[in-house]
């Protein structure tokens, strides 16, 4: 350990990639950073307009602060690759602006990467208003067949190339993880490590519906049995198939259960949430179908510019490795 180090300074680079329209959080955020910064080191990627940079700057001393510097369509991405690039120790965590890490859980994403090179923890909305509840539902979903993506990653930089990873797709921290796996890193899907996050807003909750649903066009299985809801369920509906619509809903909440009791999930998630799992469904049954006539449009809006590729193949990753 250098000379004058901290001993319980935590040796990783914490990167936080944000672009605000205004400073509506800034004083909870101040906060929040100011904590995190007395654990270990952080780095804001600040793609907000001029006025925001420099008022950021100054409410924020104990931070580096820094432009993004990386191109690419996706300005979180470009965010991350920038802090990535720029991070001073080998692991790197990155988190969304709305998530809220507390000391242990850092302690235990570090602990976690000592035999892997990325680390996807869980996160869960606190506190949980009807729209975070809502959401809760596809995450009790995705837990139930394999792991929910979290707003926050962590993982060994030097796995990564030179120039980062593709910032020209939506969906960014698949993106990050495929691009570990093409370079042979390990992934670890840390389900029992529970980070807090702010629930939307309903003005966001409600734009990010489609965007969401625009990502399954990265994992082809996920799309076709997602696609395959609506008509199903109109079947049912036609036939009047109290049996088989009864069927499907047992099945969702079944799944839905397994998700909230996998991985010590009970201790974060009530067993009501299990019941908006059939709603965020249903919603995802309609909503993947309009994400595909956006495809066929040219892509999906994000911000000012549309973004048609939701994420690279992991075998088309491997072949150009």
């Amino acid at each position: 350990m250098p000379a004058g180090a901290d001993p319980g300074r935590l040796a990783a680079e914490y990167v936080l990639p944000l672009r605000w329209n205004d400073d509506e959080g800034l004083s909870e955020l101040s906060d929040y950073l100011q904590r995190l910064a007395g654990w270990l080191d952080v780095t804001v990627v600040d793609g907000s307009e001029a006025p925001l940079f420099h008022a950021h700057a100054q409410a924020w001393p104990g931070v580096r602060h820094l432009a993004p510097d990386a191109a690419g369509l996706n300005g979180k991405a470009r965010g991350a690759v920038t802090g990535i690039r720029h991070a001073r120790h080998e692991i790197v965590i990155v988190a969304d602006d709305d998530v809220r890490y507390e000391r242990e859980q850092l302690q235990a994403i570090l602990a976690r990467l000592a035999d892997a090179d990325f680390v996807r923890p869980q996160n869960v909305f606190v506190p949980a208003p009807w729209q975070a509840r809502w959401d809760t539902g596809r995450i009790l979903l995705n837990r139930g067949l394999s792991a929910d993506f979290s707003g926050t990653v962590a993982l060994r930089r030097s796995v990564l190339p030179a120039s980062g990873y593709d910032t020209d797709v939506l969906f960014e921290n698949l993106q990050l993880e495929r691009t570990v796996l093409a370079r042979g890193g390990r992934v670890v899907l840390a389900r029992d490590i529970c980070v807090p996050r702010h629930p939307p807003t309903v003005r966001r909750f409600l734009e990010q519906r489609v965007r969401q649903a625009y990502d399954d066009f990265a994992q082809p299985g996920r799309l076709l049995r997602e696609l395959a809801l609506l008509p199903l369920i109109l079947v049912l509906l036609r036939a009047r198939s109290l049996r088989g619509a009864a069927l499907l809903l047992a099945i969702v909440l079944g799944v839905a259960m397994r998700g909230r009791l996998r991985d010590g999930g009970r201790e974060h998630f009530r067993a009501s949430d299990c019941l908006w799992a059939p709603l965020w469904l249903l919603e995802r049954s309609l909503t993947v179908w309009i994400a595909v006539g956006l495809r066929l449009r040219g892509g999906v809006r994000y911000r000012d510019s549309r973004i048609r590729r939701a994420a690279t193949p992991l075998r088309t990753l491997r072949r150009d490795r």
